[in-house]
C-alpha cells in the first residue's frame, strides 16, 4: 500500500535537500538492534562496541517499532540545510512535554507490549523529565557512536546532495525523484512512496526535504506531520564503499607530474569532499590537505563550492581527464 503526497505550485518551489547529524545518531541507534541494517557496517561497528555495550539504548528502542510510527519530536526534519548536532538538539529538548508524550504514546502502542510495559508507563508518567532523559541519552550516543565518524559520514551525504543537486539542474524534480530510489513514483503533482500501509498527503505549500541518510538503509522513510516539514528520507549513495580506504591507484606517471601528495588527493576526489574528510580519510593533517586542493585548484584541477558551513571540492573536467590516467 503506498504513501501518497500531492505537490501544489509553491511544494514545487520549496523543495530543498538536507543533511542531519542527528537523525544519522538516531538511525544508528535503530541500526544496534536491526541486524538486516548491519551489512554495511561491520568496521562501524566493531568500533563502538565497547561503547555501545555501556549505553542503555533500551528507552529509545522501545520508540523505534520495526513497522509503525517513531516519535517526530525525538527525530524531526533537520532545521536547516546543514544544521549542527548541537543545534538540533537544542530542539529536541525544546519539545513540548504533553505534545512529547503522545507522540511517544502512539510509538509504544506499535511496539508489541511497550505501552504497558513499566519502561514504557514510566516514559509516559512524567513527559518533561522523558524529554530531558532522552535528550541527554542522544546526545550521548553521539559523542560515543557517531561523532569520531561523522566527518567520513558527513562527507559521502554531501557527496549524495551535490551529486543530486547536479541532476536536478539536469532533468527536473519529476525525474530526479524516481533516481534517488526505486520505492520513489513520481506522476505529475504526486510522489508515490511503496509503504507499509496507506497515507495521503497534501503538502499544503509546506514542500518537501530531501535527506540523505547512511543508517537508514535500506529503508525510504516519511511520515512526518505537521507541523514538520514533509521529509523523504532515502539511502545516500556509495554507501558499499563508505567505510574502505582508497585504493592506491595513483599512477606514476600523474605522481611525477604533481608530486605524490596531489595526485593522491586528486585521484582520491572520485565524489566532491570537504578539506576534513580527505584529511580524516587519508591519514594527512587538514593543513596538508589544504595546501595540496589550493594549489590544484589554482592549477584549474578542482572545483570548491559552499554547502551550509562546508566547502566542498570538485575535480574539473581537466582533473577527471589526470586523475582517470590508469596506473603505469
Amino acid at each position: 500500500m503506498p504513501y501518497v503526497m500531492h505537490f501544489g505550485d509553491d511544494d514545487l518551489l520549496r523543495c530543498r535537500f538536507a543533511v542531519s547529524p542527528l537523525w544519522e545518531t538516531q538511525e544508528a541507534v535503530r541500526t544496534l538492534a536491526r541486524p538486516d541494517r548491519q551489512g554495511y557496517h561491520p568496521h562501524w561497528l566493531r568500533r563502538i562496541r565497547e561503547a555501545a555495550r555501556a549505553l542503555d539504548l533500551t528507552p529509545l528502542w522501545l520508540l523505534m517499532p520495526r513497522r509503525g510510527h517513531s516519535p517526530d519530536w525525538l527525530g524531526p526534519p533537520p532545521i536547516g540545510p546543514a544544521a549542527t548536532f548541537e543545534e538540533e538538539i537544542a530542539a529536541v529538548r525544546a519539545a513540548d512535554p504533553e505534545e512529547a508524550r503522545d507522540d511517544m504514546a502512539r510509538s509504544l502502542a506499535d511496539t508489541p507490549g511497550a505501552l504497558e510495559s513499566p519502561r514504557g508507563r514510566a516514559l509516559l508518567a512524567d513527559p518533561a523529565r522523558t524529554v530531558r532523559e532522552l535528550a541527554d541519552l542522544m546526545e550521548t550516543a553521539w559523542h560515543m557512536l557517531v561523532e569520531p565518524d561523522w566527518p567520513r559520514l558527513r562527507a559521502l551525504l554531501e557527496a549524495d546532495v551535490a551529486f543530486h543537486s547536479r541532476r536536478l539542474a539536469e532533468v527536473g524534480l519529476g525525474a530526479l525523484l524516481p533516481e534517488l530510489n526505486p520505492r520513489l513514483a513520481w506522476n505529475g503533482r504526486t510522489l508515490t512512496i511503496e509503504w507499509r500501509g496507506e497515507h495521503i498527503r497534501t503538502l499544503d505549500g509546506r514542500g518537501l526535504v530531501l535527506m540523505p541518510s547512511v543508517f537508514s538503509w535500506p529503508d525510504v522513510i516519511s511520515g512526518f506531520e505537521p507541523p514538520w516539514q514533509p521529509t523523504v528520507v532515502y539511502p545516500a549513495r556509495g554507501i558499499g564503499a563508505l567505510w574502505s580506504r582508497p585504493a592506491d591507484h595513483t599512477s606514476d606517471a600523474l605522481v611525477r607530474l604533481l608530486g605524490r601528495g596531489r595526485a593522491t588527493v586528486l585521484t582520491s576526489l572520485d565524489e566532491p569532499a570537504t578539506t576534513t574528510s580527505l584529511a580524516h580519510r587519508l591519514g594527512l593533517a587538514p593543513s596538508t590537505i589544504s595546501t595540496h586542493l589550493t594549489i590544484l585548484r589554482n592549477a584549474g584541477l578542482l572545483t570548491a563550492r559552499r554547502y551550509g558551513h562546508q566547502v566542498l571540492y570538485e575535480r574539473t573536467p581537466l582533473g577527471i581527464a589526470l586523475g582517470g590516467v590508469p596506473p603505469t
